[in-house]
């Protein structure tokens, strides 16, 4: 079975991760794979941030339409 090595994980990941484990009565390996399985299985439903709804149709494009659109963080 393929291993994984993790080099420089901070220490505040390292102790909530080591604080997660001890929770749930796992060892820091288990719990780790435990969080990858779940992140990375086909039915999860995390798609990180959620992103806005594209607009449909015609929109007249303005300066202030623009600086808007980058307050809201779309570029």
């Amino acid at each position: 079975m393929p291993g994984l090595l993790i080099r420089e994980l901070p220490e505040e990941l390292h102790r909530k991760l080591k604080e997660r484990a001890a929770r749930n009565r796992r060892s820091l390996s288990k719990e780790a794979l435990v969080i990858l399985e779940t992140v990375l299985s086909d039915t999860n439903t995390f798609a990180g941030p959620e992103l806005p709804t594209p607009h449909k149709g015609r929109f007249l494009l303005t300066d202030e339409w623009i600086d808007q659109a980058k307050r809201e963080g779309r570029q």
